[in-house]
């Protein structure tokens, strides 16, 4: 049975986030000064963006000077960095932690942590997709190998199963795009006020991406 809870959905408005709830996986240390200055950047740079967000602006929200904030973080981009980094590092360690037993298990599993990891760190995951653009090619060059390496094993997921006749899909990189993307967006309207939990999302995007590479 189709169920609807669009009635329950609150009203999206045109912010770049639906949730002001700043969280970071349990393995950042958040405790002193550096630790705020990230949960602070994680909200200004998620709802303003990197260039939007002045370093006085940033030093206001911590409530330090910005000579302090210059003592933890040597610019506004190593900030943004270190960021990028940790939303890359722990999404890249779900995937590959993703298991299964053959091709549609593994898709499942692997989807299912993609969007899980956009759900329950919105935030975190709209910074490091959106504003990886504005960090130098050497500073997001660790971020873009990660994407690569999580690309490529979601690729392979795919070729094994058109491999093993599991998979019926005409182009799998297309797939491969149409995938990531759809997960990649549940962290611009996921939040406190939408009626679905993380983990039903999760579970019907994955049934949404076998059924797109039209798994038997």
């Amino acid at each position: 049975m189709t169920i609807d809870r669009s009635a329950a959905l609150p009203d999206l408005d045109q912010r770049r986030v639906s949730t002001t709830d700043v969280r970071l996986p349990p393995s950042v240390l958040l405790e002193g000064t550096s630790g705020r200055i990230l949960r602070e950047a994680l909200l200004l740079f998620a709802e303003q963006g990197f260039h939007g967000t002045s370093i006085r602006d940033l030093a206001h929200a911590c409530q330090i000077r910005s000579a302090t904030l210059y003592a933890h973080y040597p610019s506004k981009e190593h900030v943004l960095a270190e960021l990028v980094r940790i939303g890359h590092e722990a999404h890249h360690a779900r995937l590959v932690g993703a298991q299964g037993r053959d091709s549609i298990e593994r898709l499942r599993n692997v989807v299912r942590e993609h969007v899980l990891a956009h759900a329950e760190y919105p935030l975190l995951a709209v910074v490091s997709n959106n504003e990886l653009h504005a960090l130098s090619p050497e500073m997001a060059a660790p971020a873009m190998l990660l994407r690569a390496d999580g690309r490529q094993l979601l690729m392979d997921i795919i070729n094994e199963g058109i491999s093993e006749e599991a998979f019926d899909v005409p182009d799998a990189f297309l797939a491969v795009t149409a995938i990531s993307g759809m997960g990649m967006r549940v962290a611009n309207w996921y939040g406190s006020g939408v009626p679905y939990s993380p983990e039903e999302i999760a579970e019907t995007y994955a049934g949404f991406a076998l059924r797109i590479v039209g798994a038997s």
